[in-house]
């Protein structure tokens, strides 16, 4: 049964053709295609044949029918109700034969609906051609668009029917301004472990979709842009003394702002004088260790105790195989980060060199045990695990035996962690937005 909107906007019957088929209808069989299962569907052109081939779960409402004609009332008008209860509103075939579009519209823009719609577009068929088929109006691809953007739609998406038609998915539109790219330098460690995948993986995600993100490292830095509009200086990692210099300075004066997230080891060899500069440069260090708080950040409002926020990566766990497991700087390349962070986290008892794979141990393992590695002096550690042991428990313990874990300890810990990441993805989300408004 072929129905069309008359200039009521009521749907008014067209000679029969025919029974409607399925497979031999291009506009419905494409139709389908764009339609989520699960979908309740207002048909407004009366397409029976979309009706056969809908997808799973799908509910189908077409025009109002009796005894094989349309129910006719004195002042038939666009069936909001109906619309109101779809997902989806259909019109195959029928915006062509309507002649006051901007009264359909005006209704469908009420309901804010996705539709989907078939049109044949000036574009693509001659003046006669569209005479020829007796159609009520004629636009053009653009014209189309604008009317679309007029009352709050986008195009979704489309594809071609024929040669001369095409099938279009609306979707209502909140009217914002356009969103531009953000330039964003993340100067990071050159690595492939367990730690800096699980940091550059942090990162990303607080970021927002728009941004362009730029990954240095500290031998790449003569390639940073000339501009960005935000610098973030490390992942939540350990960075090390020799890497505050001049030029990690001139990347940081390019931005129109910066972060760091990142903490120190080796503190005793860190350059206080040339560390001291690149904390100038920074709107807020968000530091890993309450040490590095103590050490560098004392007296300064810039900078933040955020913990480390890699735990907010390990989810809470109980441990239920026996035999002991040593974690080593391998492991992180050995295995995606899903895998490895399931393979610590199945082990009662973790011995780890790496601060990562520790603190990862920690939301499961019932005993765990640390081995500092020496840096650049045999007696002289990085400090690391001294600091991320006093973070979460408030002492240390010793190298190479192993503790007892308080796991309410770490509970606490994680969620001071997450809600910090929580405030510094807000934060993150705020500079790049001010900067934007700025420019």
């Amino acid at each position: 049964m072929n129905l069309r909107v008359n200039s009521n906007l009521a749907l008014e019957q067209l000679p029969d053709s025919g029974p409607a088929q399925a497979d031999s209808d291009p506009r419905a069989i494409l139709a389908a295609q764009f339609i989520p299962c699960g979908s309740n569907i207002l048909d407004l052109g009366g397409a029976q044949a979309l009706r056969q081939i809908l997808p799973p779960g799908c509910s189908y409402r077409g025009p109002a029918i009796r005894n094989g004609k349309r129910r006719r009332a004195p002042h038939a008008e666009f069936p909001v109700e109906s619309a109101l209860q779809s997902d989806i509103i259909v019109m195959l075939g029928s915006l062509e034969h309507v002649p006051d579009v901007e009264t359909l519209f005006t209704h469908l823009r009420f309901c804010k609906r996705d539709i989907i719609l078939s049109y044949h577009p000036t574009d693509l068929a001659t003046d006669a051609g569209h005479s020829a088929l007796g159609f009520a109006n004629h636009m053009s691809y653009f014209e189309l668009a604008r009317l679309f953007d007029r009352y709050g739609f986008r195009i979704a998406c489309t594809a071609p029917v024929d040669p001369a038609q095409l099938l279009l998915r609306l979707t209502p539109a909140e009217r914002l301004a356009p969103v531009g790219t953000c330039s964003v330098a993340v100067i990071a460690h050159d690595a492939n472990d367990f730690e800096a995948r699980l940091g550059r993986s942090m990162v990303n995600s607080l970021l927002p979709g728009e941004a362009d993100i730029h990954p240095l490292t500290f031998d790449t830095l003569p390639a940073a842009r000339d501009h960005y509009d935000l610098v973030i200086l490390g992942t939540g990692c350990g960075l090390f003394p020799p890497l505050f210099g001049d030029a990690l300075l001139g990347v940081l004066a390019r931005a129109k702002a910066s972060i760091g997230i990142f903490g120190t080891q080796a503190r005793e060899l860190v350059p206080r004088a040339a560390f001291d500069r690149v904390l100038d440069r920074l709107d807020t260090w968000f530091a890993r260790y309450e040490d590095d708080v103590l050490t560098f950040g004392r007296g300064r409002r810039n900078v933040v105790h955020a913990g480390d926020w890699l735990i907010d990566r390990f989810p809470l766990a109980r441990s239920t195989d026996d035999q002991p497991l040593v974690v080593d700087g391998e492991l992180g390349q050995e295995f995606a980060l899903d895998r490895a962070i399931a393979t610590i986290q199945r082990h009662r008892q973790v011995y780890a060199t790496v601060p990562a794979a520790l603190l990862c141990a920690l939301t499961s393992a019932e005993l765990a045990a640390y081995a500092e590695n020496p840096v650049q002096q045999p007696d002289l550690a990085a400090g690391q695990f001294r600091s991320l042991l006093i973070d979460i428990f408030g002492r240390t313990y010793p190298q190479q035996k192993f503790f007892l874990v308080d796991r309410d300890a770490v509970v606490r810990y994680k969620a001071r962690a997450h809600d910090n990441v929580l405030k510094i993805g807000a934060r993150l989300g705020s500079m790049l937005r001010n900067v934007a408004v700025a420019a």
